[in-house]
């Protein structure tokens, strides 16, 4: 019973932060680009990673992987809106920039994975 309120309370403040990263990056920056997504998948990229490295050498326990990579990283982070406003891009046939956020988010997504994963080395 305990695993499913960590995922919860992880979740219950991933997902509102997710939002108010797409508000905020609305409001700023008045951009056709989706930087809130963009910035919320690529935040929970680098603590997925981070997370998923210190679980790998033992540094961090089963609960605190509910908490954080389940609950936290998994409300915060969006591949359906990701792939919105990949069809609504292409749709509106702005293919550059589609394509552009297609490889910035594949590519930081996966570089920032690392990067968190380097990080966890570091501090463990």
């Amino acid at each position: 019973m305990t695993d499913w309120l960590l995922v919860l309370a992880g979740a219950l403040v991933g997902a509102p932060l997710r939002y108010l990263l797409g508000v905020d990056a609305k409001f700023r920056l008045h951009s056709v680009f989706p930087w809130g997504t963009f910035a919320a998948n690529a935040g929970a990229a680098l603590l997925l990673g981070f997370v998923a490295q210190g679980a790998t050498d033992g540094d961090l326990g089963p609960r605190l992987q509910l908490l954080l990579a389940t609950g936290f990283c998994g409300a915060l982070s969006t591949w359906s809106t990701f792939s919105y406003e990949l069809l609504t891009l292409g749709s509106a046939r702005r293919l550059g920039l589609a394509g552009g956020y297609l490889l910035l988010s594949v590519g930081a997504g996966v570089g920032l994975s690392f990067a968190g994963a380097a990080v966890a080395d570091a501090v463990f």
